[in-house]
């Protein structure tokens, strides 16, 4: 049997593609098999297999316990593979934290985190209120928060939806002052509108993967 063409060694460019694809598909799904990344990807499983080896200081396999039969492998990302994602002005922003709280004290930065806090909300209640619907607003909210970095997607549920951030850009910035945390769980809950009860169910400063919000209608 012929190898189709996307299992010929590929252009640089094309290559590099598919890489980055890998990359993007550990960071928003989580761990995966190589069969589950041939799949995503659309290429044979030897072929996704040579990308994996080639990054081999981004990704790294484990044996995947209890199949039956030839244990799979389970790719994950490094944590130099986590660096390939934007973190926003990461060092700077932690330095200017560090400054307000040791210059000014902890009420200055609190006020700092409640300005930046009202001024997204007044930017996002702006293209979201005309969402009339609950979907509607959690699907506008989930497009701004992606264009920002996060990496966000919606999935429903039996009783409402899921909004996921598979990638936090202030990542550093939320480990040095948590308050930035609070304030986007408390600006999802008002953007959203009053008959929406948002929860956070899983927390990357928590040890999660990523950061979800469980949305339901009240």
């Amino acid at each position: 049997m012929s190898l189709i063409a996307s299992d010929k060694p590929p252009e640089e460019a094309g290559g590099r593609r598919t890489k980055d694809r890998l990359l993007l598909l550990l960071k928003s799904r989580g761990s995966q098999t190589t069969k589950d990344l041939a799949e995503a990807l659309e290429i044979s499983v030897p072929a996704t297999r040579r990308h994996l080896e080639s990054l081999s200081d981004l990704v790294y396999a484990e044996q995947e316990s209890g199949a039956v039969g030839r244990p799979a492998q389970r790719w994950h990302l490094t944590d130099a593979a986590q660096g390939r994602f934007p973190d926003t002005h990461s060092e700077l922003t932690v330095k200017l934290l560090e400054t307000i709280e040791h210059t000014l004290g902890r009420d200055a930065l609190d006020a700092v985190i409640a300005e930046r806090a009202r001024e997204t909300e007044a930017a996002y209640l702006a293209l979201i209120t005309p969402m009339k619907s609950l979907a509607g607003r959690l699907r506008r909210l989930t497009e701004l928060r992606s264009q920002e970095g996060y990496m966000a997607e919606i999935e429903k549920t039996e009783d409402g939806w899921l909004l996921l951030e598979n990638h936090c850009p202030i990542c550093a910035a939320a480990r040095a002052c948590q308050g930035f945390c609070r304030s986007e769980l408390e600006l999802f809950r008002k953007v959203l509108g009053p008959k929406a009860q948002v929860e956070r169910v899983e927390y990357v400063l928590e040890g999660g993967r990523r950061c979800a919000y469980r949305v339901t209608s009240t």
